[in-house]
């Protein structure tokens, strides 16, 4: 029998979204070098700046701690996909 947890169960779509293409991002990072691997951090850095803010923005309107959402937002997005970085 599992409980429900508020944060879990409330995280909206657009942060697993945000999640999701943060990790493709962070997958396309294998096998690069030099100026592309480079280019492609940048990418996905700036996918986990707006991850970042919008777990932030949920976690004020929500009184929950960023901490706690973030941890949602990961094992939602676990148990809804398989690591895009392994093959």
């Amino acid at each position: 029998m599992s409980s429900y947890d508020p944060v879990v169960e409330d995280i909206p779509d657009e942060l697993i979204k945000l999640e999701c293409s943060a990790e493709l991002e962070r997958a396309k990072l294998a096998g690069l070098a030099g100026d592309e691997y480079d280019d492609q951090w940048r990418r996905w850095r700036a996918a986990m700046e707006a991850v970042q803010a919008a777990i932030i923005a949920h976690a004020a309107a929500t009184g929950a701690g960023p901490d706690e959402v973030a941890e949602a937002v990961k094992a939602v997005v676990r148990h809804t996909q398989e690591d895009p970085a392994v093959e």
